[in-house]
């Protein structure tokens, strides 16, 4: 669909959505961020995983990256009850074919996209969380709750990050790990000077999406516009 579709689109869309949630959408698009993405290799416990696309909606980070190794894991599922509807609003990547290395796949797409990769350890001492630059756009690793991250991810990230910890307990929940290092670097972010927010294309195919989202039998409403055309 090109853009000057996706525009009629949304104009035609646009009379089924309430202005509370336009003016919501617009607001929130203005806020999203491609900039910082999560990347969750081989959760295994789904309500941690929904959790933290919870965390990443609330902190306005749009792309979360799933990557399931089959012989690793059960298939991943987002709990509604956790969630509270946050994976509507953000967008879920999956790598989960068979008989491959999934973790691979979603690296090199990552860094052909340009983003650093920093994979997170109780046991790394590289970079603290002051110490992440805001010069490239980044993707934080996190692992199975039980193994970590695999050692492929390990040896192909570019920097690897650890948490503060003053307690007998060697690490957090996979959950707090993410909220604590989001937040703490879109903070940092939002008050640098890099350019953070989602491009004009960005934000247009988001908001069609969101509209669609937003309106019943939204797409049966797009599939008639477009057979109207």
């Amino acid at each position: 669909m090109d853009d000057n579709t996706k525009k009629e689109l949304i104009k035609h869309l646009s009379q089924y959505v309430s202005s509370a949630r336009k003016n919501k959408i617009d607001k929130v698009l203005k806020e999203r961020t491609g900039y910082v993405s999560l990347v969750l290799e081989d959760i295994n416990k789904p309500h941690n995983a929904s959790a933290t696309i919870r965390t990443c909606e609330c902190l306005g980070v749009q792309n979360i990256h799933i990557i399931e190794n089959p012989e690793n894991v059960s298939p991943f599922f987002a709990s509604n009850w956790v969630t509270q509807g946050a994976s509507k609003w953000v967008s879920l990547s999956r790598y989960k074919k068979k008989a491959q290395n999934n973790t691979k796949t979603c690296i090199d797409l990552l860094k052909k996209e340009g983003y650093m990769i920093i994979t997170t350890s109780p046991d790394a001492e590289s970079l603290s969380l002051d110490q992440i630059p805001m010069g490239k756009k980044l993707a934080f690793m996190f692992g199975n709750e039980e193994k970590g991250l695999s050692d492929y991810a390990f040896n192909e990230a570019d920097a690897c990050l650890s948490l503060p910890m003053h307690g007998f307990t060697q690490s957090y929940n996979i959950s707090v790990s993410v909220a604590i290092t989001l937040s703490h670097v879109i903070k940092k972010l939002r008050a640098s000077k890099v350019n953070w927010n989602l491009s004009e294309t960005e934000k247009r195919n988001l908001k069609l999406l969101w509209y669609k989202k937003s309106v019943r039998a939204g797409k049966m409403i797009e599939k008639a516009f477009i057979e109207s055309r």
